[in-house]
């Protein structure tokens, strides 16, 4: 039994020396060198960390690293400008969208458009207009076709009308590696009377957008410029200039448009679903139940605009309205309109301070990808004891 307790114990100590030996070769004197066993004031060291896996509620986070939260925050803060202040887009879309709700293109007779994509870059549309009266030089009718290019660095369009004897060409390219966009209009005819040709170029960065125009109109020489810039994430301003030469004509127009912030809980959609949260200083969307003013003022005409648009119903329901008045003579008109869209249609109306009315309808023939859709307009002037009717289809293929 004696013997047996001494071989244990020999084999222990055994056991204990070649545990030693191994951690003295593997971390040497320098790894102890930096372990205490006590504290400066001679009290025993603090317990080691909890292993995984155990209960660590208990311990504080760690300290943040000095300047963290800083670094964050600036770079919060410039994402958020760089996004907010944003291109405001050309100057000449500036009043397209403004008078977009109020100004309907109403028709009367007979309208079939119907295209063709050739290939995924080359589209060719036939138009048809038949039984009309508001032709200028008294035609009933008329045809013109149309042919498109497209790809990401431009367009090529031209369109040619056998019945006027004219053909008007657009070329819009990409230039200086894409940062500004060339654009050259002809407008060609056989009797050579209203010839023209107008060459642009479009540049911009990231808060503004500027233009430079020279060409022939009228006769004379024209020479235009414009700018449009973005003031704050939702006002935005600009002007444009214009001179003709044939007649000494200096024409200009100035330009501001405020977006309106939602009110809290209209940026919901139809279905009750919240919308996502936004950063503070975003700029709401069409989509997001806006609203929008537009004012400007021509010096040639000595006429000022204000329009107002408001979304109520995202993507379904939006409302306008437009004043024009003079401030020399102080006549004036007011115009309402109004745009409805459903599943596979979309109405439109306005009406003015004179009691005339506009109103276009347009739906889709079918449930798939590609059916033609058939539209109605209707011009209707009491005062004038004048009314325009007219349908037409649009065939895509």
């Amino acid at each position: 039994m004696g013997a047996s307790q001494s071989n244990q114990r020999e084999q222990y100590s055994s056991k204990a020396e070649n545990d030693r030996a191994f951690t003295s070769r593997t971390f040497g004197p320098s790894f102890y060198s930096g372990l205490t066993t006590q504290c400066d004031d001679g009290s025993a060291p603090p317990p080691p960390p909890p292993l995984e896996g155990g209960d660590s509620s208990a311990l504080p986070p760690p300290p943040p690293v000095d300047g963290s939260n800083d670094a964050d925050d600036s770079i919060a803060k410039a994402a958020q400008n760089v996004s907010a202040y944003t291109n405001p887009g050309p100057y000449e879309m500036l009043a397209q969208d403004s008078k977009r709700l109020v100004t309907l293109d109403t028709y009367d007779g007979f309208r079939c458009d119907i295209s063709k994509q050739l290939s995924p870059y080359m589209v060719a549309i036939h138009n048809f207009w038949l039984g009309t009266s508001m032709m200028q030089d008294g035609r009933k009718s008329t045809y013109a076709f149309v042919c498109q290019v497209a790809d990401e660095n431009g367009l090529l369009m031209a369109r040619v009308d056998p019945g006027r004897g004219s053909c008007d060409g657009r070329v819009h390219r990409a230039v200086l590696g894409g940062l500004a966009m060339a654009k050259l209009q002809l407008g060609l005819s056989t009797e050579g009377q209203s010839d023209q040709a107008l060459a642009e170029l479009d540049f911009g960065g990231m808060t503004w957008t500027g233009n430079l125009k020279y060409g022939s109109m009228g006769g004379g020489l024209a020479y235009g410029c414009n700018y449009y810039q973005a003031v704050t994430p939702r006002l935005s301003m600009g002007g444009e200039g214009m001179y003709l030469s044939a007649n000494n004509m200096m024409m200009s127009n100035y330009t501001l448009k405020y977006i309106m912030p939602a009110k809290t809980g209209e940026e919901e959609l139809s279905i009750g679903v919240p919308a996502q949260p936004k950063a503070p200083g975003a700029v709401p969307t069409e989509s997001e139940g806006s609203s929008t003013i537009w004012a400007s003022f021509n010096t040639m005409q000595q006429q000022a605009s204000l329009s107002y648009r408001r979304v109520v119903t995202p993507n379904r329901v939006t409302l306008a309205g437009s004043l024009d008045f003079s401030p020399m003579t102080l006549e004036s008109q007011v115009v309402l309109g109004a745009e409805f869209k459903l599943n596979r249609s979309k109405l439109n109306f306005t009406v003015d301070g004179t009691g005339h009315i506009q109103s276009t309808l347009e739906t889709k023939l079918g449930m798939t990808q590609g059916v033609p859709t058939l539209s109605f307009s209707a011009d209707v002037d009491h005062m004038q004891d004048a009314m325009k009717f007219g349908y037409g289809l649009n065939f895509e293929g």
